[in-house]
């Protein structure tokens, strides 16, 4: 589901929540060593999202948190932030080359450029979090 999340809004979160999960707490983010990504560059998308992200000139950046049942992307468009929110069992990546990963979601998806260590570790933190939800 792609969402405007600029604004607090307690149906929206309502909707995130019932989704994905409610936040870690803080002692569940300390024994997960985090839970947010580093900021990852955004080459390529679906149309739905890329039609979002051509607006402005500026560079097309994201960053994912996870949640006790899925996922949350987001990304900044104009002054708008924007959450491309996936559970679990709908979410599929795949690695293309060594420093791209795909990240797929029904009709959505998202090429990101992994470029370090740091990167592919969250990858793999993500994809043990997918294998022990389900």
């Amino acid at each position: 589901m792609l969402i405007n999340i600029s604004y607090s809004d307690k149906l929206i979160e309502k909707k995130i929540n019932s989704m994905v999960g409610s936040p870690f707490s803080l002692t569940d983010r300390i024994k997960k060593k985090g839970v947010g990504s580093p900021r990852f560059k955004i080459n390529k998308s679906s149309k739905k999202i890329n039609n979002l992200l051509v607006l402005d000139q500026n560079i097309n950046y994201c960053n994912i948190e996870l949640r006790p049942k899925g996922i949350i992307i987001r990304f900044r468009s104009l002054l708008e932030t924007y959450g491309l929110i996936i559970p679990f069992y709908k979410l599929n990546i795949h690695k293309e080359k060594s420093n791209q990963y795909s990240v797929f979601y029904e009709s959505s998806f998202i090429k990101l450029d992994v470029s370090n260590d740091i990167e592919h570790s969250f990858f793999k933190k993500l994809i043990t979090e997918k294998v022990s939800s389900t």
